[in-house]
């Protein structure tokens, strides 16, 4: 497994899906039995900075030729679950979305048009293929969506300044796949009994759809990723995000407005500045 770099990469948050290997059908769940039982697994920083690597060459790649056979493990209440990486998939919706992201001249100069065409004519006919393709992983830059923290509670947080791996800070929530589903319905009808429909219920309902794609024993994962790396300490240990928008959401089904306000308000104040990045030279 090659190394691509020791930098730290600071700016991607991400939302996993573990499947417990049953959910897997042969012979990949063999794939994923072994794999788990290597003594070294990547790191999400490892995916981020071979995904970037790949942006140096000239033309440069702009999904992966080959499809990754890694995977993030993990082991909850004696189950061995894993979430596959998926570069090529999320590869190319990561490439549709980008017109939206950057101006059209930096966006030809990272990935000249040629490139960025050959890379939607391979994508349409992997779809033929593969009707039914989805990602385990969504990536966010620069920010937390609000949307994902409804998956969570606050007691699921866990955070390390100093964790025993050495790799820095870490800020993540765990929670069972029912409980996240039954969280993102229980939002879904304050949002929708409480104000018109807007954004925030548009990326409920998608997520939402996202995790019924996957097994009801699999398990949910927000992590801050290298996000960790722009915030302080202090900030960190402060963070209770999932804690603000679940009171933003209580607020909402009791009809208390300025309690939804001032929770919506910490939200804003604490994102801002990192947000703030995404536009900075």
């Amino acid at each position: 497994m090659p190394k691509v770099s020791s930098v730290t990469v600071p700016y991607a948050a991400y939302l996993r899906v573990y499947e417990p290997l049953a959910a897997f059908p042969q012979p990949e769940r063999g794939h994923w039995e072994r794999y788990a039982k290597r003594e070294r697994h990547p790191s999400y920083q490892d995916e981020l900075r071979r995904s970037l690597a790949d942006l140096l060459p000239t033309p440069p790649v702009a999904v992966p030729v080959h499809e990754s056979d890694d995977a993030f493990v993990l082991e909850a209440e004696g189950v061995l679950c894993v979430c596959p990486w998926r570069t090529r998939l999320r590869g190319w919706q990561a490439l549709d979305a980008l017109p939206g992201q950057l101006p059209g001249p930096v966006l030809d100069a990272v990935l000249p048009p040629v490139v960025r065409r050959q890379a939607c004519d391979d994508y349409e006919r992997w779809l033929e293929r593969n009707p039914d393709a989805r990602p385990w992983i969504r990536t966010a830059t620069w920010q937390v969506p609000l949307h994902w923290f409804v998956l969570v509670a606050d007691e699921e947080r866990e955070y390390a300044a100093e964790p025993e791996s050495g790799a820095g800070p870490r800020l993540r929530y765990r929670t069972p796949m029912v409980q996240a589903r039954r969280r993102v319905a229980r939002g879904l009808k304050a949002l929708r009994d409480a104000v018109d429909d807007g954004p925030l219920t548009e990326s409920l309902v998608d997520v939402g759809r996202w995790l019924e794609e996957f097994h009801p024993r699999s398990y949910v994962e927000l992590d801050y990723g290298g996000l960790v790396h722009t915030l302080s300490a202090d900030l960190l240990d402060e963070d209770h995000s999932a804690a603000d928008v679940a009171a933003g959401i209580e607020a909402l089904r009791r009809g208390d407005d300025a309690g939804a306000g001032e929770a919506y308000g910490r939200l804003v104040d604490r994102w801002r500045a990192v947000r703030d990045r995404l536009h900075a030279n």
